[in-house]
């Protein structure tokens, strides 16, 4: 969203995805995402799901 300059709500309206939802994948607090929200991400995008998500791996030394 940020390299195309979208807003959030821009986003939530074009995708009838819930604006929260949105808003917390966007600042990555998302706990956990609907594989249908993830989906019309990538359509809305026109990207792969490898492409939305970065894994890392939490230390817990």
């Amino acid at each position: 969203m940020g390299e195309k300059k979208l807003k959030i709500a821009d986003v939530a309206r074009d995708t009838g995805i819930n604006r929260g939802t949105i808003t917390r994948l966007y600042h990555e607090t998302a706990e956990r995402v609907e594989l249908e929200a993830m989906s019309k991400l990538c359509e809305y995008f026109e990207c792969e799901l490898g492409d939305l998500f970065e894994y890392q791996v939490s230390r817990t030394d």
